[in-house]
């Protein structure tokens, strides 16, 4: 009976998590008519796929798309590089006031991105970054303090030993990290790239700020273009969410062995 229960929970609870998507689904493929029926159409009689490639194409979203890729693709290595790099620095070397500033670096987390909007768009603005898809990028390649706790937490499951044997043999810091740690944290690294990929993928409130011209647009900031000042685009709207969506959960779904995985190792060093 309790596990009855305990599953029950969990497809009612699921069920809360998907209904959203299949709503979407269901009214990307509604007509007009269906869509202004009342009451409500819940399953229309006719779907109509071609809402897909009409919607994709009312507006540039090629451009957007390749913008969006763009942003996803390089942000995600620098990410990659930065934190992994910096993790290996906080797990590997002991140098004086580690523990302080890798405390301080934390206490970055806690700083909201709203407070740190206005300078950084000062800051953008002076380099003439404003309109251009680097002030999405850059700030990737310095590293995020989460993703360099989780990086940590992975390195010092590694045993010391291995970079002992390494130095042996005569390699170096370098060589130490990128022939024998970044091949290591492999799980932990696909759930950063998993985490930034999304982050960057759904990101809206930064191009919304930093960009001005459409040929800069990413695919969240066009897709809230078919929101006009006297009336809604909602079944395309609904479309293009549906298309959007599609990449992370991919992703997810690719990378889900190795998130468990890297999931695990940190809660065994914790």
């Amino acid at each position: 009976m309790r596990k009855t229960l305990a599953y029950a929970a969990l497809i009612f609870l699921s069920a809360l998590f998907v209904a959203p998507f299949l709503w979407t689904l269901i009214t990307a493929v509604k007509s007009q008519a269906d869509l202004v029926a009342y009451p409500p159409v819940l399953w229309p009689a006719d779907w109509h796929w071609e809402n897909f490639t009409d919607a994709w194409g009312k507006l540039s979203f090629n451009i957007f798309l390749k913008n969006s890729v763009i942003v996803v693709v390089l942000s995600t290595i620098g990410q990659l590089f930065s934190s992994s790099l910096v993790a290996f620095g906080f797990a590997r070397f002991r140098f004086p006031g580690r523990d302080a500033i890798f405390v301080l670096l934390l206490a970055t987390m806690m700083i909201p991105w709203d407070v740190k909007m206005i300078p950084l768009y000062m800051e953008f603005n002076y380099l003439g970054w404003i309109n251009t898809l680097k002030p999405l990028i850059v700030p990737a390649w310095f590293s995020e303090a989460f993703f360099v706790f989780l990086l940590r937490q992975y390195i010092m499951t590694i045993p010391t030993e291995i970079d002992e044997a390494a130095r042996m043999d005569g390699a170096n810091a370098w060589q130490i990290y990128w022939k024998i740690h970044l091949p290591l944290m492999a799980p932990a690294l696909v759930l950063v790239g998993t985490f930034q990929f999304i982050n960057a993928w759904n990101d809206y409130l930064g191009p919304l700020i930093y960009l001005n011209d459409q040929t800069t647009y990413t695919l969240p900031l066009g897709l809230a273009l078919f929101k006009g000042l006297h009336e809604v685009d909602v079944v395309s709207i609904a479309a293009v969410t549906i298309i959007l969506c599609l990449p992370p959960l991919a992703l997810f779904f690719y990378a889900q062995r190795y998130i468990m995985d890297s999931a695990l190792g940190s809660s065994v060093k914790g």
